[in-house]
């Protein structure tokens, strides 16, 4: 279940008589994503004597919401921790686990399980980009366009992720949008609360709104909530993607994201890929740069210190 849905009671065992979560074990998966808000929301939720694992990758990106819980725990020490995180296997596994300790070095792709695209500007970006989906990984590496995913720095800008989900609906499936701006068959990304993003496809859409197949289940959002909670999914943020893996991954990085990278911003996005991975990269130098130079933007958290005093004497 989604920790949204235990929150609100619409997945998962629900509440005991004393309004606690009926469980006796909660493990969270992802657990980076939680922000300050659910985190203390799913402590209080929790009966006395039940027990809670965090489970998650503290290399990627914080939540989108405020606090940085995981990697507080963590720095806190004031429960027990496992380190457990093997690196996959082959060249993937390779170039992410050195992200991870600041390193981007060549590895030896032989299956071209990592191609690195240069581009010299936006409009090449793009069409280097929808190529790429389109014709040759389906072709070269035998994923189909609808298992590889486009992961870029922002929404805007002439190589975010409206211009390159416009440019891939065209070249994968045009039509008028008829429906919002979407038709049957688009891929979205549905966000029925912030921080939560469902992929999944337009299936019809009617009076009672726009019909999704999210991971096989039927969704509905109503005509209201389409244009805020409803985005095309050929091209995600490092955020949208956080938690997902796709047997191929595009990331698109254009000459003016140089800014908005760091070494969890990258090592999230290229650890998304399952597969293969493509770099299609306009900011040369700055890559490495940014894997060895710039870690976390710091947040302003004072969850350490109050968590100091319940670290055992003994």
């Amino acid at each position: 279940v989604t920790v949204a849905g235990l929150l609100a009671g619409t997945e998962g065992p629900g509440r005991d008589a004393d309004g606690a979560l009926d469980l006796d074990l909660l493990v969270v998966l992802d657990a980076p994503h939680l922000d300050v808000e659910a985190g203390a929301l799913l402590v209080e939720s929790l009966p006395d004597g039940a027990r809670l694992v965090l489970a998650g990758d503290p290399s990627v990106l914080w939540s989108v919401g405020p606090g940085r819980v995981f990697a507080d725990l963590l720095a806190a020490r004031i429960c027990p921790q496992v380190a457990s995180r093997l690196p996959d296997p082959g060249p993937l596994g390779e170039l992410v686990s050195g992200i991870g300790i600041g390193e981007l070095g060549q590895v030896e792709a032989l299956g071209k399980e990592v191609v690195i695209v240069p581009v010299r500007d936006a409009g090449e970006a793009v069409h280097r980009t929808v190529q790429l989906v389109a014709d040759s990984v389906p072709r070269a590496i035998g994923v189909p366009a609808e298992d590889t995913q486009v992961i870029t720095p922002g929404h805007g800008g002439a190589v975010g992720t409206r211009a390159l989900n416009a440019a891939l609906k065209q070249r994968l499936n045009p039509g008028p949008g008829r429906f919002g701006g979407f038709d049957p068959g688009d891929r979205v990304v549905h966000s029925p609360v912030p921080g939560r993003v469902l992929p999944g496809r337009v299936v019809t859409a009617d009076a009672d709104g726009l019909h999704l197949s999210c991971a096989g289940e039927d969704v509905v959002v109503p005509p209201e909530l389409v244009e805020r909670t409803v985005r095309h999914g050929w091209a995600l943020t490092a955020h949208q993607a956080m938690g997902g893996r796709w047997p191929a991954v595009v990331v698109v990085l254009p000459g003016d994201a140089v800014r908005a990278l760091s070494r969890p911003w990258i090592y999230t996005a290229f650890g998304r890929a399952a597969r293969h991975l493509s770099v299609v990269q306009g900011v040369e130098q700055a890559l490495p740069r940014a894997v060895a130079e710039v870690p976390a933007k710091p947040r302003t958290t004072r969850l350490p210190v109050l968590l100091a005093p319940q670290v055992p004497t003994d």
